[in-house]
């Protein structure tokens, strides 16, 4: 069974989604832990499911390697198989990345590596793209530069706005990301594969 941890920084309704897949009896993963950078209101997701969270408050600390070093001390505590990154909203310190790579994912709301960064959705619509996507990616040290796991097409209906597509997106994220947890889980996917 390959343990989870994941990381969140907002409303984590992917977390919700993932937490759900994760009830089934025949899914290969589970979730011992849910952590945020802040008093992240996705955190009671994982109450409502009993899963125990942490929470390392960005701020609480003068670095960002500060920050990471405590977040380091959370994950050594779960020892995860896997940390996946749904929806924190802040770059890894490269001590973070180096302890758990290739095992850290994350998901990211274009068709990788169109649209990296924090705006994807905004960026694709101030492009005039016709088409966007969702990707889950092997998280490296750059922005959302790493290999790519799986990923999928999107169109853009003309006239939609960020939030709308946005919430298109999620759908589309939640499947690629439980499908990609439930892939590693097997060996389908072979995160060893990744190790540079």
């Amino acid at each position: 069974m390959l343990s989870v941890v994941v990381l969140i920084s907002g409303g984590g309704s992917n977390l919700r989604a993932l937490l759900d897949e994760a009830e089934h009896p025949d899914y290969p993963a589970r979730i011992v832990a849910v952590g945020a950078d802040r008093d992240a209101l996705g955190l009671f997701h994982a109450q409502d499911f009993r899963v125990p969270t942490f929470t390392v408050p960005f701020t609480s600390y003068e670095t960002r390697e500060q920050w990471g070093d405590a977040l380091l001390e959370h994950l050594h505590e779960w020892q995860p198989d896997l940390v996946v990154l749904s929806g924190l909203m802040r770059l890894l310190p490269a001590r973070v990345v180096e302890a758990y790579a290739p095992r850290i994912i994350n998901t990211h709301p274009a068709y990788l590596p169109e649209f990296p960064g924090a705006h994807a959705v905004r960026d694709a619509i101030a492009a005039g793209a016709d088409q966007t996507g969702a990707s889950v990616i092997v998280v490296d040290t750059g922005v959302d530069s790493g290999p790519v796991l799986a990923r999928e097409r999107i169109p853009i209906p003309p006239g939609i706005d960020e939030d709308e597509l946005h919430d298109r997106i999620k759908l589309v994220e939640r499947r690629l990301l439980a499908d990609t947890v439930r892939d590693i889980a097997t060996g389908t996917i072979r995160l060893e594969e990744f190790n540079s």
